[in-house]
């Protein structure tokens, strides 16, 4: 599996569904690109976690043993669930969290406290 392609791809669909004004989509596919991402950083890690699914991947690592506080907190945006009119409790824009996310999980190496 190329990750990085998938990745990418998500990232794209989310960016050109927000342009479309389908923010529940943008949500969608920045759930489905940080569960990409997530694979990626347990496979580096020499984790053996074979959920496919983003959501479970998210609460995976959300409660990973001395995972940092920053990282958790982000992941814990993407386990938000919707209100009623489809909009989050939360103000936050979930694909630049999973950006910030590649950072932290893909190319710093102190994400664990």
């Amino acid at each position: 599996m190329d990750w990085q392609k998938d990745y990418f791809q998500e990232l794209n669909q989310a960016e050109n569904a927000r342009k479309n004004g389908n923010e529940g989509m943008a949500r969608v596919c920045s759930r489905r690109a940080c569960g990409i991402l997530i694979g990626e950083y347990l496979r580096r890690q020499e984790i053996v976690y074979q959920n496919p699914s983003a959501y479970e991947r998210i609460k995976y690592l959300s409660d990973l043993p001395g995972i940092s506080k920053q990282v958790r907190e982000l992941a814990n945006n993407f386990l938000v669930h919707v209100l009623p009119d489809h909009n989050l409790p939360v103000n936050v824009d979930l694909i630049s969290e999973v950006r910030t996310l590649e950072k932290l999980l893909l190319r710093d190496e102190k994400i664990i406290e």
